[in-house]
């Protein structure tokens, strides 16, 4: 397994989890509220100067599932090119 993670501005919460769920990712972990600064949007950081927050979607994919769920994150940056959108994998071990 692989843990995909997606890190989005908060504001575009409503489409980006109705797109994973569309295209048949509808278990995830989510975190609400992260802040930080990227190289494609404006910092998000909760302050008056630098208003909104990102979520972090946890998301784990079997391996041949990766191209697809990679393919659904480059259509979300075209279409929500605002919200930050950034993808990462990484190995992924259940343990109990």
């Amino acid at each position: 397994m692989k843990m995909f993670l997606v890190i989005y501005a908060e504001a575009s919460d409503e489409s980006i989890i109705g797109a994973f769920k569309s295209a048949g990712f509808k278990s995830y972990t989510k975190m609400h509220g992260a802040t930080g600064e990227g190289e494609e949007s404006e910092p998000k950081l909760g302050t008056h100067c630098w208003p909104g927050k990102n979520n972090a979607l946890f998301i784990g994919v079997h391996p041949e599932e990766i191209q697809h769920i990679s393919d659904l994150v480059r259509k979300l940056k075209v279409e929500h090119p605002r919200a930050g959108i950034r993808a990462f994998t990484f190995p992924m071990e259940e343990c109990i």
